[in-house]
């Protein structure tokens, strides 16, 4: 291990995240709830990870499922009390289990009280708490929207006669960092929340907090990805997060990692270096991009994607924290389909060898592992066929666009299939009974099917070999050996296009690891430079044929195998 890097807990956690509608209902009206986690808590316990990121759960008229917050110092009422929150915490820390929150503060949702009295007149104390653009200097220049029906993030308001700006839902205006005052705001309700004891904070989409408030026109023909790029890494960035650290995070023992799509390799460290006294880590978006199509953010490439830009993209980023600051490695969340439907194979022929290696490729990699609920017994895509099934304003608004322009709906409505967030969405699997256990009402969305064909947690919690056992096992290998945690990393077959391999090194220990990522059996050469005495099996989802060298290897079908070489 590099002496210069240093053990924390939030380095060698392994982190759970909870999408909160759609855990656990503990009373009947169909929303997953704070109890329903509650009443959970053993069995997140019993997986091995260490952290729980819970989305949020605060006071919101739930335009976009809690991201567009009306009160943060609140508890939505459909999901509960603030005694409710303060039990769950409770029984977390005495679990051993540590809780994140989500921090929504790019923007807030316009029933806040802050927005309320910011749109009241144009000389209100709270008015400089969001952007405005007096109509009498004429329509704004051209900024996109996420969620926007017309892609516009400019929305007029006749009461002041001016435009506010809104990256997201019209709903969601976006806060200005750019007054002291309002950043101020934002430290206290942090300062709240740790004061209870929570954890640390993921922060939403953080990297585009800071604004050029002179809204430069932008060119004519940018596409949605040109966007994101000019969002982020606004000129205040990090003389705001530097402020955040020095005023808040630095007085207490948390964990920070940042949402920042547009944050490129190059300026990764500007974040995360511990030198700079900002975020722990953050979340890029080059491998939630590598399938999605040229200049899009939501939909799918036709072309699908290959394993050697897959291997591209975590090679080149665990680089750039092999020396200072610290990565973290996902596969998918609440944004994303599911993991073994989009990056594996969900079949029935290959969906628990696809699920169970992709939970191994998470926990042999360096950096914080994030897994998703539900991919510990391997969830699916649930892949809607009706737009009236679909629940994400995302989904919804683009299919009105669509429609206003005479486009083709069934074409999106196919490619939703495997792009909608709501994949994400649909309830816990917990077993065979109405609803998959999740709720004794009607589901706020639809469950999926599988979960009457072995994808619930009491189908697998007594089979050895099911997809929620080995995740547990997976989980204890890790834990068992440091240097799949900070050990330097080294990718190998470089131009194989079926099989991922590559060597963690720590001190004296080595760890080959496996990965198959194809339909058929698989032959592997490992490169003759490993020298080594002897090897150790750790963990194997499935038979492996190997010679007596252990030089040579048979992959079957995405088969993940860990070794310990010396």
């Amino acid at each position: 291990m590099n002496q210069a890097v240093k053990r924390s807990w939030w380095k060698e956690g392994i982190v759970y995240q909870i999408y909160p509608r759609s855990f656990q209902d503990s009373d009947g009206n169909g929303i997953g709830d704070i109890r329903g986690i509650i009443n959970r808590l053993d069995y997140i316990k019993s997986l091995g990870v260490d952290i729980i990121w819970l989305n949020p759960v605060y006071e919101s008229p739930n335009d976009d499922n809690g991201y567009d917050i009306s009160d943060y110092r609140s508890i939505m009422s459909d999901l509960g009390t603030m005694e409710d929150f303060d039990e769950l915490l409770e029984g977390m820390h005495r679990r051993g289990l540590k809780l994140v929150m989500d921090l929504v503060v790019n923007h807030s949702s316009d029933e806040h009280r802050w927005f309320q009295e910011s749109k009241s007149s144009r000389d209100n104390p709270y008015r400089d708490h969001y952007h405005w653009w007096p109509a009498e200097k004429g329509t704004p220049p051209k900024r996109w929207s996420y969620f926007d029906v017309e892609s516009n993030a400019w929305k007029y308001d006749a009461t002041t006669d001016a435009y506010y700006l809104h990256y997201f839902s019209i709903k969601q205006p976006d806060l200005n960092w750019e007054n002291p005052k309002l950043r101020q705001e934002v430290y206290d309700l942090m300062r709240f929340w740790f004061e209870k004891g929570v954890d640390g904070f993921r922060m939403d989409v953080i990297s585009f907090i800071s604004k050029d408030t002179s809204f430069p026109r932008l060119p004519d023909d940018a596409v949605p990805d040109d966007f994101i790029s000019m969002y982020a890494n606004g000129p205040n960035l990090h003389k705001y997060l530097n402020e955040m650290n020095r005023e808040v995070l630095s007085n207490y023992d948390v964990m920070t990692v940042g949402e920042a799509p547009g944050v490129t390799l190059e300026n990764a460290l500007d974040l995360v270096s511990e030198d700079r006294g900002e975020l722990n880590m953050f979340f890029h978006f080059d491998l939630m991009t590598l399938d999605r199509a040229p200049g899009e953010v939501f939909k799918m490439n036709p072309n699908g994607w290959s394993l050697k830009e897959f291997k591209r993209i975590f090679s080149e980023w665990d680089a750039v924290f092999a020396r200072k600051g610290w990565g973290s490695v996902f596969l998918n969340n609440h944004d994303f389909p599911r993991t073994v439907s989009r990056w594996g194979n969900d079949s029935p022929e290959h969906w628990r060898n696809a699920a169970t290696m992709l939970q191994t490729f998470l926990l042999t990699m360096r950096g914080t592992p994030y897994f998703y609920f539900g991919d510990e017994i391997g969830m699916t895509n649930i892949r809607f066929d009706r737009i009236e099934q679909y629940k994400d304003i995302n989904t919804i608004n683009m299919y009105k666009k669509i429609a206003t322009e005479g486009g083709d709906l069934d074409e999106f409505l196919l490619d939703q299939k495997d792009a909608g967030r709501d994949n994400a969405r649909t309830p816990m699997q917990w077993d065979e009974t109405d609803n998959a256990g999740f709720t004794k009402g009607d589901p706020w969305i639809e469950v999926n099917s599988n979960y009457k064909k072995g994808v619930s947690v009491v189908a697998q919690e007594n089979d050895p070999y099911s997809v929620l056992n080995y995740f547990r096992r997976v989980t204890a290998v890790r834990k068992a050996h440091v240097g799949l945690v900070y050990g330097s990393y080294e990718l190998l077959n470089v131009n194989n296009e079926n099989v991922y391999a590559f060597l963690r090194s720590h001190d004296k220990e080595r760890y080959l690891v496996l990965l198959s990522f194809s339909t058929q059996n698989e032959a592997l050469t490992i490169p003759g430079h490993l020298n080594y005495n002897r090897i150790e099996k750790l963990i194997s989802n499935d038979l492996i044929k190997d010679d007596e060298t252990y030089k040579e290897f048979l992959l079957r079908p995405y088969q993940a195998i860990v070794y310990k070489l010396s």
